[in-house]
């Protein structure tokens, strides 16, 4: 399986409820390292997983909806705890869709895998990652 993987960071606030967050129950800060990767079983006729000028330019598009927000104010979070781990799979479902509307070129047809991992620090990090079905 080849992959290409791309980088970008974005800042958030949020607070979690629930005992087992501790102090993170208070209202906090996070930036996010988030890789992205997209792998598939054969290179396409370019010799390419993917344009990588435009994987970067789906996750800074993707990661900007989501910079310098307060996720406990934004509508479709609400009454969800939003971990690092909830995260890693709603930047995963949008970059999937991204995949689909064709915004990463015809070839990323091809990517059958992408997977996603949040950077919390340079010791904790979460990650989703999963199949891109092909909508029918």
């Amino acid at each position: 399986m080849y992959s290409v993987s791309v980088r970008d960071h974005f800042m958030i606030a949020h607070s979690f409820n629930g005992a087992v967050f501790g102090p993170a129950q208070r209202l906090h800060g996070a930036t996010y390292v988030v890789d992205v990767e997209f792998r598939r079983p054969e290179l396409d006729s370019d010799g390419i997983v993917v344009d990588i000028g435009r994987a970067l330019d789906t996750v800074k598009a993707t990661l900007g909806n989501l910079n310098f927000q307060n996720l406990d104010e934004v509508p479709e979070f609400t009454g969800r705890n939003t971990t690092t781990e909830f995260l890693a799979r709603v930047i995963f479902d949008r970059i999937v869709a991204a995949i689909h509307a064709g915004e990463l070129g015809e070839q990323a047809s091809g990517i059958q895998v992408v997977r996603v991992a949040l950077h919390e620090s340079h010791v904790a990090w979460a990650a989703f990652e999963g199949p891109v079905h092909a909508r029918s």
